[in-house]
């Protein structure tokens, strides 16, 4: 529910932003709301007592201000007061006591708030004013999935007229969002799908109306980066009873240093819920590449397909989908719920089609072996004649999800979103461990 005085969390160097942040306080004051201000700084004393001082924060992650300032190195310290600040958060908003998070900060502040945004879950207000905002020095996979960032114009040192703008127009932003927001909630149970454009995955036309009309709330997730995010991170809460993940085009881009990735968590929530999950490599076999800057050398003879003036898709080879096979498999292989693997093996997308520029059936037909090789012992394997876009891929697909509620592997009815969420606390943990664990 929207809250109508809503509190804020703002987060800050106190030592070093007292101005800018009792501003921000003001702001959100003047609108009905309540700001809580929390410290994140390290050496110096603030000129006013925040609601959570660095002495709280830093033993949230288990130290001490003086000890970190003894470190010597700034990068470790604020690392440190990041992880307490982001256990703090997660639990102040747990308790009900903030509505919304607004972060201040340059790139020492911003680094430290991507943290505490990728610690809240997806719904809860979320803005970062920073000296980077959507900067290409901010890798995607540390963006929360519903960030919102605001430059903050003029304010590298000092409360001027320009930084002002900047703030108080952050500050309206996050408490109209507050009063507005709507909890992800659903009364029939929810059901992801990942995919891409209608244009080039077609097959969420016919499956969106059969999962509805089977009681279910279908959600479609837009597999460019950010989309992918948000489907793990939702997974992870456990907000779904069923995956229909059959586009891993993330997946292939982040094996192959595609900027449209999903970080590499991607593929692993459902897994580690158990939540039951029919997969396919829809559009897989291609690599997207930022269509208005110039094309890497090592793609320049390969098949190419310009999706507009953002996103274009280069064909991967076939040492790179046999690749992308390999750790997909290896990624399935850890599932500990139902698991079906189809594989089309007519094509995975609409520009794959005989006469389109990456029809390859040689190449396609190797991938489909080399994912067949590597299938893991605990997911079905379905090899369908059949092309991902065709009506009956998705017959296939829903007849084993039919299957899966008869056994009652996928739970029926409404309350069925109190049986995922179940699983939610060990998913949220291992999709973390993911994000910060692997290479």
């Amino acid at each position: 529910m929207a809250a109508e005085r809503p509190t804020i969390l703002v987060v800050g160097t106190c030592d070093t932003k007292a101005d800018e942040l009792r501003f921000l306080a003001r702001c959100i004051e003047a609108q009905g709301a309540s700001a809580r201000i929390m410290d994140v700084g390290i050496l110096g004393t603030p000129p006013f007592a925040p609601a959570i001082g660095h002495a709280e924060v830093a033993a949230a992650a288990g130290t001490t201000p003086a000890a970190l300032a003894a470190l010597g190195d700034e990068n470790a310290a604020m690392a440190a007061m990041a992880r307490g600040a982001a256990a703090l958060a997660l639990a102040e908003h747990a308790r009900g006591a903030v509505d919304g998070l607004l972060a201040l900060g340059g790139t020492m502040g911003t680094d430290l708030a991507l943290d505490v945004a990728a610690a809240l879950p997806l719904g809860m207000p979320k803005f970062v004013v920073t000296t980077v905002a959507y900067s290409h020095l901010i890798p995607p996979e540390r963006l929360a999935p519903d960030v919102m960032m605001i430059l903050w114009a003029g304010g590298l040192y000092g409360l001027n007229g320009v930084c002002r703008a900047s703030l108080a127009q952050a500050a309206g932003a996050v408490v109209g969002a507050c009063r507005s927001a709507v909890a992800p909630a659903a009364a029939r149970p929810c059901v992801a799908v990942s995919s891409l454009g209608r244009s080039c995955l077609s097959y969420m036309v016919r499956l969106v109306p059969a999962l509805e009309a089977r009681g279910c709330e279908p959600v479609v997730f837009h597999c460019t980066g950010m989309g992918g995010r948000a489907l793990e991170a939702l997974v992870a809460q456990g907000r779904f009873v069923a995956v229909f993940d059959l586009c891993l085009q993330e997946l292939a881009n982040e094996l192959n240093g595609s900027v449209v990735h999903a970080g590499p968590g991607r593929l692993t929530a459902a897994g580690a819920a158990g939540v039951p999950q029919i997969v396919a490599p829809g559009a897989s076999d291609m690599i997207d590449v930022q269509a208005w800057a110039p094309l890497p050398a090592r793609f320049a003879e390969r098949p190419r397909h310009a999706h507009n003036r953002l996103i274009a898709s280069v064909a991967a080879s076939v040492d790179e989908k046999c690749a992308l096979a390999a750790e997909a498999c290896r990624r399935l292989a850890r599932a500990q719920g139902p698991t079906a693997l189809l594989l089309p093996q007519r094509g995975l997308h609409a520009w794959d089609r005989a006469g389109q520029p990456m029809h390859d059936p040689a190449a396609h037909a190797a991938f489909m072996s080399a994912f067949a090789a590597h299938a893991p012992p605990n997911a079905e394997l379905h090899a369908l004649d059949l092309h991902v876009n065709d009506d009956a891929f998705v017959d296939a697909a829903l007849a084993i999800f039919d299957r899966w509620v008869a056994e009652g592997r996928v739970p029926r009815g409404a309350s069925s979103a109190a049986s995922a969420a179940s699983a939610a606390s060990a998913a949220s943990t291992a999709f973390t461990a993911n994000e910060e664990n692997r290479p």
